[in-house]
């Protein structure tokens, strides 16, 4: 590649740390730009955001590239968190993540560095591109326990195109070890978790400033009440935890696990056991699928999905439905397919697209 003015999308942590080095090291022109992104009940209790901006600063001191900041908050909020609370209250389970990625990180920061003069941009995400011809290509990262292709699906040619990922070839481990040779002090800093942007946070508390919930009934798959939650907007499909109802028990000690929610009735519907059948699915609905590639656009053949992010690939057909949606048939039964999540489709490393899922089918 020859060499180019590149600005990088410097985070704080050493990922997007080692990134803006590799790329000074060979040779291009490299500036760094802190975002800003959430500014309400902004605090050092909940987010990190002037820690990572003291961090950035150091990182860029001691490597010798230039920082600016820019304030995104306005184009979050519109672009990202207003669909974050629709989903939720429409009692789905959205990725927020994702969304970020394709209007935050490389729309709006994109634009911005574009302006600056910027030939292409660079974050600290593992995962590779690769041009095929007339065609960009995301590719899984080297590293398959680091891999965030899964996050990267909704970027479309022309961000891909001005995308580099320069972590895509290494691992974890590989990128602390460089930033202690370096002697950057984040060298053992914390991954990033939580919502994007807006970090880690007490989710129940956060949701009830902006969504009104009410109490409702806990019923099992037969319909018996066996408790009560305070809004069905905090649970999600397969999840165990704060259910209050573990002295409950019709199938001797199993814990419960959320199957289901009934909007309509405010009911959220439970059964014990970990493989309990109403957990599992053979198919699913996806809407709203985003080809990344002319040349995969359509596939129907045999591929590759993943519905969220940690999971291995699992076998499946896709079948082009009614309305422009999708049909994920699946070679074994899914646990936990989560309406408002996403399924990423793949071709071994490549991916491929992906989109919403709507809707599960038995």
């Amino acid at each position: 590649m020859s060499l180019k003015h590149i600005v990088v999308g410097l985070s704080g942590g050493v990922d997007s740390a080692i990134a803006a080095h590799l790329l000074k090291k060979a040779g291009h022109k490299v500036d760094a730009i802190f975002m800003k992104n959430w500014e309400e009940d902004d605090s050092d209790e909940y987010c990190s955001a002037s820690q990572d901006l003291e961090d950035a600063e150091k990182v860029c001191e001691k490597l010798d590239i230039p920082l600016r900041t820019v304030n995104f908050s306005s184009e979050y909020w519109d672009w990202v968190f207003e669909y974050f609370l629709a989903e939720h209250k429409a009692g789905r389970t959205p990725n927020p993540d994702i969304l970020c990625n394709t209007e935050i990180k490389f729309k709006a920061f994109l634009e911005f560095a574009t302006e600056l003069g910027a030939e292409k941009i660079a974050t600290g995400h593992y995962a590779r591109c690769e041009q095929f011809g007339d065609d960009y290509r995301l590719l899984t990262a080297s590293d398959s326990n680091k891999d965030q292709s899964y996050f990267l699906h909704g970027l479309n040619q022309k961000q891909l195109s001005k995308s580099l990922f320069p972590l895509g070839e290494m691992g974890k481990p590989e990128v602390r070890q460089l930033a202690e040779e370096l002697d950057l002090h984040i060298h053992n800093k914390k991954d990033s978790t939580g919502i994007c942007f807006i970090g880690e946070r007490k989710f129940r508390d956060f949701l009830n400033q902006y969504i009104d919930n009410n109490q409702g009934d806990i019923i099992d798959t037969e319909g018996n009440i066996v408790g009560a939650h305070q809004g069905i907007t905090f649970f999600t499909i397969g999840q165990r935890q704060g259910l209050g109802i573990g002295g409950v028990t019709t199938a001797g000690e199993q814990p419960w696990y959320v199957v289901d929610k009934n909007l309509d009735t405010n009911q959220l519907i439970v059964g014990q056991g970990s493989d309990h059948p109403a957990l599992f699915n053979n198919s699913l609905i996806i809407e709203k699928m985003h080809w990344i590639d002319k040349s995969h656009q359509g596939q129907i053949t045999p591929i590759q999905a993943k519905i969220r992010y940690r999971q291995t690939h699992q076998h499946c057909h896709a079948v082009e439905s009614d309305h422009g949606q999708w049909q994920l048939n699946f070679d074994q039964p899914q646990r936990a397919v989560t309406p408002g999540q996403y399924a990423v489709l793949y071709d071994n490393e490549h991916c491929l697209g992906g989109g919403i899922i709507s809707h599960r089918i038995d």
